[in-house]
């Protein structure tokens, strides 16, 4: 069952979502949607647009959907010229095979997963692409696993997984599940990633006195971590996982 406590607690922190988290490498992008540009291209949880405004840049027709009204309007301002819809990806408020490809940037997890593949069975023309994107900090680096066991310690949840569908998640009106992973890093500084653990669900719907201590904790290891001390701003490095299903 979908955690809608947590599913829903974005919007509060809306701007400092778009703010704070990252973007998507586009080789990812191009990769997930595998259609050239204008394609129709379905935004489903597009959230404050992150994902949208890259899909924009690379040339394609976008119809971003998202639930949360203090996510919309973050999108539709720092969207120019693009409206998002209110919707999910249970119930897409477009016509049957109107979308040449449907992407889900770091929401999938959020969905009902057999309804939503089959309300994208229903939008998607022949061939088209149904994908789940993912942002995982690399934990492979060891101030980032120490960050991790910091949120996990404080907030509970888990570290870095693969969240997407297997072989044969999307289900039969879906040829079987492909998937491939990108590397990329953001610059932030320590208060920037204080601010960036600060949009995570289990951080926004944790106790003032929880969130003050998560704060703290991560200070302190940016403050004396080797990797990190001293400096003014450093590179989070990010594996970007994609799960793509196309429609038989």
């Amino acid at each position: 069952m979908v955690d809608q406590f947590h599913a829903l607690s974005f919007g509060a922190a809306a701007e400092s979502y778009d703010r704070y988290r990252p973007s998507y490498p586009e080789p990812a992008v191009e990769w997930a949607v595998d259609r050239p540009a204008p394609a129709e291209v379905l935004d489903l949880g597009a959230g404050t647009g992150i994902l949208t405004r890259v899909l924009l840049r690379l040339g394609y027709r976008v119809t971003p959907v998202e639930p949360d009204p203090g996510m919309r309007a973050r999108l539709d301002t720092a969207t120019p010229g693009t409206v998002a819809r209110a919707g999910s990806a249970e119930r897409v408020p477009l016509p049957d095979g109107s979308v040449d490809a449907i992407v889900a940037g770091q929401a999938y997890h959020w969905f009902d997963h057999p309804v939503a593949h089959a309300e994208g069975a229903r939008l998607l023309r022949p061939g088209g692409t149904y994908a789940a994107i993912f942002n995982h900090r690399d934990e492979s680096v060891p101030w980032v696993a120490e960050l991790t066991a910091i949120t996990v310690e404080l907030l509970g949840g888990r570290g870095a997984r693969d969240d997407g569908p297997d072989v044969d998640g999307y289900g039969r009106e879906f040829a079987p599940v492909e998937r491939n992973e990108f590397r990329h890093s953001v610059t932030l500084t320590p208060e920037s990633l204080v601010g960036m653990i600060s949009t995570r669900s289990h951080y926004l719907t944790a106790s003032p006195q929880r969130q003050r201590e998560v704060a703290a904790a991560i200070r302190k290891l940016t403050a004396g971590h080797p990797e990190l001390a001293g400096r003014e701003s450093f590179a989070l490095p990010y594996r970007t996982l994609v799960f793509r299903g196309r429609r038989r």
